[in-house]
């Protein structure tokens, strides 16, 4: 089936022609009450049937004591009934035909285990029948689309139109947004409180959202995600075209477990979600404010074409405040062009500044805002704008932001608008709001929003590159990780993980093994002075701390006194330790250390990761994470993600590191993940990136049963 396909199933649910409200009330401040009220008074364009075995009505309209008694076809049902009931309603509705069902009820897995073999049931017997479900423990459903004109949540009231679609696993946060939204008037085109997600989840949403006409930027807030390899096909898709916004709670160990406690849900890797969000093209925020901030501008304006912003502004303070966050999000200060300056010089006081930003002075009436914004965004070197204004007792502040919302549809470009305040500059307010520009009240957020727009915009824009698939030898790597397993070894020696690399065909330093001190001492005139020495042994993963390493050997004689010392510190430090020998390298100068790594997510599968290296990664903790298997563009996005891509860049007359060949090793790594599904865990730490080229010096791998 194909994803309009898919997204089709979901129409019962969003577009009914009529809708049961199976456990509606008569009860003033019952959640039946509540529901079937707000499909009568938000203007429910189809037909609504209560049901209830004791009341003849609800709401002045006829009830009936089942389903089953509806004389005509049902499309929707909303289930309002206790948890213990609600599996038989959902036989029922399967049996009368109801193609789609909204379960408000709570009392589910969120409760424990009794709770989570009902929602099972629950979701079972709603795929006997073909019937898609949202929820359990959620708080309903809303479509402002005037054809349709349905709420089936138990909010207080029905939100403005819009073309901002919102769906969260927080059925108590979807009533806060709906008031908060009241407030900032801000309209939905859909809104959806997805619960536990037995059936509907955040996948199915948003192929549906994606193809909806009258959503134009979709918000989410989600505590887990499903199924994240699927998120990332579904979502990658539906950026394409338009934005998602998300916030993921239960980030931090304590957040998690109160995410698992709200909801049922279970909290999962900090960095798998961060890959998948990022993978995606889905903007990621901290905070609902940030999340309505970017979901206003991507509603109301067009996407910038560059980043090089003109600001216009009547106090010089704010001027800089805006500049300083320019700069900081990303943002270009645009260089107007002589012409446009002296449009500006003949308007404008002579007091006035015509560089960027353009300080029109404090008593600045709409004439002058006309002059600035004629001027700076009709100039080549500008793609977006952000007009400001404190409130001056002398200024009519409506007639300027009547003559902002003149001026810029005209231009073609990018504006937000910051009027600083909140009493004195309201009326303003309500004429950009009203027409489409929107608004903050500091310059911060004003110009977050535009930056985000801009960031989206190159998301769209990006190359596109594929999933590099190179020749290996799977066979030989299988049969080393065949036969460690076969002994009962996770961590595969070092000898062993070097020869799984050079299988995969990473660039590797010459390795011998050696197990007495004249075999190191031959290996290491085989392989040429300087030489490595490191302990092989099973029980040692942390070689360093345990004096298991020398480096820069330069003589036969060094490499016998190091085999001794090593042996010696080792058994030392850990005296039940399986020394099995050494392993001497050629030992490498110069260059860069970093860590190429991956870990099997055990939800979401293969987590690769990138960054500095050496013995001080997990202090550093700058590094970069994506799903496998990456593409060649998000390899190289893993290393300049992070902060220390500069050093490799080239730093201070340092000539740049082959970050080719370091993107390579990322691919690399990414191809054994999918094909070694036994490794639960590698790390190539340090892989030294030079001028040209690069080589892994050291490797640790870790192998178990699949999951």
């Amino acid at each position: 089936m194909s994803s309009r396909g898919k997204a089709r199933t979901l129409d019962p649910i969003f577009s009914p022609k009529s809708v049961a409200v199976i456990g509606a009330s008569q009860t003033e401040g019952s959640v039946g009450r509540a529901v079937f009220s707000n499909i009568l008074e938000g203007g429910f364009t189809g037909v609504a049937y209560p049901v209830n075995l004791k009341a003849p009505s609800v709401c002045g309209v006829r009830a009936y004591s089942s389903v089953s008694d509806i004389p005509g076809d049902i499309d929707l049902g909303v289930v309002i009934v206790p948890a213990t009931v609600v599996p038989k309603v959902i036989e029922e509705c399967g049996r009368k035909g109801v193609k789609g069902l909204v379960v408000i009820s709570a009392g589910f897995k969120e409760v424990g285990s009794e709770g989570a073999r009902l929602e099972a049931d629950t979701a079972d017997i709603a795929r006997k029948y073909s019937m898609r479900l949202i929820g359990p423990n959620c708080l309903g459903i809303v479509n402002t689309d005037p054809v349709i004109r349905m709420n089936t949540s138990f909010a207080s009231k029905m939100p403005a139109e819009g073309s901002i679609a919102f769906a969260s696993q927080s059925g108590a946060l979807c009533a806060a947004i709906l008031d908060y939204a009241r407030g900032e008037n801000i309209g939905f085109s859909k809104f959806v409180s997805m619960g536990n997600k037995a059936d509907v989840n955040e996948n199915d949403l948003l192929d549906f959202l994606g193809s909806d006409p009258h959503t134009k930027v979709i918000l989410l807030y989600v505590e887990d995600i499903i199924d994240g390899r699927k998120f990332v096909d579904v979502a990658s898709r539906v950026t394409e075209k338009k934005p998602i916004v998300a916030v993921k709670a239960g980030v931090t160990p304590e957040g998690a477990k109160a995410a698992s406690s709200h909801t049922g849900a279970l909290a999962g890797s900090e960095e798998a979600y961060d890959a998948i969000l990022r993978q995606s093209g889905v903007l990621r925020v901290e905070s609902v404010i940030e999340l309505f901030d970017y979901a206003r501008a991507f509603a109301e304006q067009p996407l910038p074409r560059g980043n090089r912003v003109a600001i216009i502004t009547n106090g010089g303070g704010p001027g800089i405040m805006a500049t300083d966050a320019c700069v900081r999000y990303g943002l270009e200060i645009a260089q107007f062009s002589e012409t446009t300056k002296k449009r500006l010089r003949a308007g404008l006081p002579k007091a006035a500044s015509v560089n960027n930003p353009v300080d029109i002075i404090g008593d600045a009436q709409a004439d002058r805002y006309e002059v600035a914004l004629r001027a700076a965004l009709w100039d080549e070197n500008v793609d977006c704008g952000l007009v400001m204004l404190t409130p001056q007792a002398m200024v009519d502040i409506r007639k300027v932001a009547e003559t902002i919302v003149a001026i810029v549809p005209q231009s073609g470009k990018t504006v937000v608008g910051c009027l600083m305040g909140l009493v004195d500059v309201s009326p303003g307010v309500e004429v950009l709001e009203q027409n489409g520009i929107p608004h903050y009240s500091f310059p911060e957020s004003a110009v977050r929003s535009l930056a985000t727009l801009y960031h989206y915009q190159r998301w769209i824009e990006r190359p596109r590159t594929k999933v590099k698939h190179f020749k290996v030898d799977l066979k030989s790597a299988k049969q080393i990780i065949g036969r460690a397993k076969r002994v009962g070894d996770t961590n595969l020696s070092q000898h062993d993980a070097m020869k799984v690399l050079e299988a995969f065909g990473f660039p590797t330093v010459r390795t011998e093994f050696a197990e007495t001190k004249e075999e190191a001492a031959k290996a290491a005139a085989r392989i040429g002075f300087p030489v490595a020495m490191k302990i092989v042994s099973p029980d040692v993963v942390h070689k360093v701390d345990v004096g298991g390493v020398k480096l820069d050997l330069t003589s036969e004689r060094d490499v016998r006194e190091a085999f001794r010392e090593i042996m010696k510190n080792v058994a030392s430090q850990l005296p039940k330790a399986r020394l099995e020998g050494v392993i001497v390298q050629e030992h490498v100068r110069g260059g860069r250390e970093t860590i190429v790594g991956m870990r099997r997510d055990p939800k979401f599968g293969p987590l690769l990761m990138f960054g500095l290296g050496g013995i001080y990664v997990e202090a550093y903790r700058d590094v970069s994470f994506r799903l496998a298997p990456v593409r060649e563009l998000g390899a190289h996005n893993m290393i300049s993600q992070i902060r220390g891509s500069r050093i490799l860049e080239g730093f201070r007359g340092q000539p740049p590191s082959d970050t080719k060949a370091l993107a390579e090793c990322i691919e690399r790594v990414s191809q054994l993940a999918l094909e070694l599904e036994d490794v639960q865990e590698l790390d190539l730490n340090p892989v030294v990136a030079f001028e040209k080229g690069c080589k892994a010096v050291d490797a640790r791998i870790i192998v178990g049963n699949r999951s």
